[in-house]
């Protein structure tokens, strides 16, 4: 069956219903624009990733999970606002089309919209090199969405989940390195899941926050600069996976290497945030359904940005997080 642009959006993009009732979609697909409705007392929430092949995702990964982890990384900008996801629009660029590629790709890209109530109302499909441009829409209450700038003195650093999961799985990949649970750090790397709920749970609670795809130790500095301060890591303190743990204790990854992956790997998708002591007693009240584990703490601005201790004293690790522009 050959297929033009039309037939493209037609066949696998407009044809859906994520079930969302009351979307607030007066114009969807079909239209030059999207029109839609932000309730009273919101804010729209904006984020735009995109993906591009041999750059973001292997020439040959799964596009169930290409089509999944390209939505997942959007609604992790969002969840790290405690904004609540609502729309998206999607931008794809084909070599050409290929009715399975593009079956399995919406399917995984549809299968997270659903979880998470998303509407799709509107994109482009254009030729060229395989790439995805993905924008996502949220709604915050006015004046409440989470920022970077708010860290203070005395705020407990936490992370939601377990860290360098998807670093070690992108290193398995890259290096053929033998793993007792390969297919669990590849999977944490390809079906990423965007912590929304934990971040709308975080609004009036965190003093800051930012999702972790550049690395834990990068991100945390976007954090410091903003709020003017420092922080203490405790590296005894980072979560690990079951998975990782055995992955040490099999001695098929150094204690060290599971730092290099938890502090500096990316790929993590998880909440980074700054509670003061009451509100991480208040949060711990809530009915949480993600882990959270306290790493640190925020410190008076130092000339020493971060330091990071293992058993109290200094840990000197040779860390970057990842910049497209530098090797």
């Amino acid at each position: 069956m050959s297929l033009g642009e039309f037939d493209v959006i037609t066949h696998y993009f407009k044809l859906h219903d994520c079930g969302v009732t009351d979307s607030g979609v007066d114009i969807g697909i079909g239209d030059d624009c999207a029109i839609l409705d932000i309730p009273d007392g919101c804010q729209l929430a904006v984020t735009t990733d995109t993906l591009v092949a041999g750059v973001h995702f292997f020439e040959d990964v799964c596009p169930y999970r290409l089509g999944y982890k390209s939505l997942a990384v959007n609604l992790s900008d969002l969840a790290a606002m405690g904004a609540t996801p609502k729309w998206v629009s999607l931008a794809i660029t084909l070599p050409n089309v290929e009715t399975h590629w593009l079956s399995e790709f919406s399917r995984g890209f549809f299968d997270l919209a659903n979880k998470q109530g998303v509407q799709l109302v509107g994109g482009d499909t254009t030729k060229g090199p395989l790439s995805i441009t993905v924008s996502a829409k949220g709604i915050v209450s006015r004046n409440k969405a989470l920022k970077r700038n708010g860290a203070k003195q005395g705020d407990l650093i936490c992370v939601s989940g377990d860290l360098g999961n998807g670093a070690l799985g992108l290193a398995h990949k890259l290096e053929n390195r033998s793993l007792i649970n390969s297919q669990f750090f590849v999977d944490a790397l390809e079906l990423t899941e965007p912590r929304n709920e934990l971040g709308m749970l975080l609004v009036n609670q965190a003093s800051s926050c930012i999702d972790i795809s550049d690395g834990l130790l990068q991100d945390l500095q976007h954090i410091l600069d903003a709020s003017k301060c420092s922080a203490h890591i405790k590296a005894d303190a980072l979560p690990f996976s079951n998975a990782m743990q055995q992955e040490i204790e099999q001695d098929k990854v150094t204690q060290e290497q599971a730092y290099q992956y938890a502090l500096s790997g990316g790929d993590d998708y998880e909440l980074l945030f700054t509670l003061s002591p009451d509100a991480y007693q208040d949060l711990l009240k809530q009915d949480l359904i993600d882990k959270i584990t306290v790493i640190g703490d925020v410190l008076a601005n130092e000339d020493e940005k971060i330091r990071i201790t293992q058993s109290s004293k200094p840990l000197s690790l040779a860390l970057s997080g990842w910049d497209h522009f530098k090797k």
